[in-house]
């Protein structure tokens, strides 16, 4: 029963998938969390890897960078895989001193520009939103291991290098200042968009990786092994 982008068949995914946007942290997350793993797709290098956590089936699967990968991959996943919770796990770049390399922030809404939604469903606001459910789950997962959240809008960008502006205030301070956002990313707005037409849950938990407002900015290597809080929250969740 594959689909045009994922070669698994029905039955291979497990109701909960966690989405990090690289293949390769799908796979570190297998590999180190998981028991009893198997792959179940790698069309065009999107691995996928369903496993037991605690005795939980739970799967992981790449979604791509950017909000027309996600939302394939999440579509796909919805529809035709009948998974009923995906929670994105991935980086974003801080616009604020409060949320500072390796924080783990929780969405609460994704703010964005993208016209992803009202070309996906007519749907013509700029935010949407996870499952409050889901995020309620998530917080009870932070709290329970000790792990610390931050709660707010993020900023779910179409472009990743914007030309320079000598616009006062800059663009993502208005996102910050305007719509609360807290950071930014690129997918978890078309997630979200999948999640309400289709009558799923969504959530998204992202590490700090770089910062608007600072010089630090995180490796490679480091955002593919080291950013376990937001992996050890997800994975730990009661779904």
């Amino acid at each position: 029963m594959a689909t045009p982008h994922i070669g698994a068949e029905k039955g291979d995914f497990a109701k909960t998938v966690l989405m990090p946007g690289d293949p390769l942290r799908a796979k570190f997350i297998a590999d180190t969390f998981l028991k009893d793993v198997r792959q179940v797709t790698g069309v065009r290098g999107m691995l996928g890897f369903t496993g037991t956590y605690e005795g939980r089936p739970i799967s992981v699967m790449g979604s791509g960078m950017g909000m027309p990968s996600i939302g394939i991959y999440s579509y796909e996943l919805f529809k035709f895989y009948d998974v009923d919770n995906i929670i994105r796990i991935g980086s974003a770049g801080s616009y604020t001193d409060s949320a500072k390399l390796f924080d783990t922030v929780l969405a609460t809404g994704a703010v964005s520009e993208s016209n992803y939604a009202r070309v996906q469903s007519g749907n013509d606001h700029d935010i949407t939103f996870p499952s409050e459910g889901l995020n309620d789950k998530l917080r009870a997962s932070a709290k329970k291991q000790g792990i610390k959240l931050i709660e707010g809008n993020i900023h779910s960008s179409d472009v990743f290098y914007r030309q320079p502006s000598d616009a006062k205030p800059a663009y993502w301070e208005l996102l910050r200042d305007e719509r609360g956002c807290l950071c930014v990313e690129m997918e978890s707005f078309a997630l979200f968009a999948n999640a309400e037409v289709l009558g799923k849950n969504a959530a998204c938990l992202l590490t700090i990786s770089d910062s608007f407002v600072s010089p630090e900015i995180t490796t490679a290597e480091q955002r593919q092994k080291s950013f376990t809080d937001m992996m050890k929250v997800a994975l730990g969740a009661e779904y």
